[in-house]
């Protein structure tokens, strides 16, 4: 009596997208980046113009979309609403030990593919510093941290799709 054994194998496959984007690349081609202006009451000055290089920076590392001015597949538009500076951690003297630059965006995402995906949305990030450094010595790295941050949440909310 002769036995067979008949071993099948069942193959899967997972993949998995190291930079996080979500992109059919057959619908969607690019996406259109306006500039963000600052329409917050204090204004640093350099900080438009960082945010909005960061943000297409980020759509050209992260994804093959090419990123134009306008008519985009996608397309985020929006302002900076907030640069806001709050003391924290107030001491027995009464005066702030750290001090909060919170910076705040206005984001309108448009997908011509997928108009469910549209959304007008604000985001915010903070970082905290010692009072008894001025904001003039600590606004370029604050910012360039807030920045990033704020660039990491409007990726995710726009073509992670996690």
């Amino acid at each position: 009596m002769a036995s067979c054994l008949i071993v099948g194998c069942v193959s899967c496959s997972i993949s998995y997208k190291f930079n996080g984007a979500s992109i059919d690349y057959t619908q969607v081609k690019s996406i259109s980046i306006s500039d963000f202006p600052n329409m917050a009451p204090l204004v640093y000055n350099p900080l438009s113009q960082r945010f909005t290089e960061e943000l297409k920076d980020k759509y050209i590392r992260q994804t093959r979309l090419q990123v134009l001015r306008e008519n985009g597949t996608l397309d985020l538009e929006g302002e900076i609403t907030g640069y806001d500076l709050t003391p924290q951690a107030v001491r027995e003297d009464a005066l702030a030990s750290m001090t909060r630059l919170t910076i705040t965006v206005r984001v309108r995402f448009t997908n011509s593919v997928n108009p469910d995906e549209d959304f007008e949305q604000s985001f915010s990030a903070y970082r905290e510093f010692s009072s008894s450094n001025t904001i003039e010595q600590v606004q370029d790295d604050l910012c360039a941290e807030i920045i990033k941050e704020l660039v990491d949440l409007i990726y995710n909310a726009t073509v992670a799709n996690w």
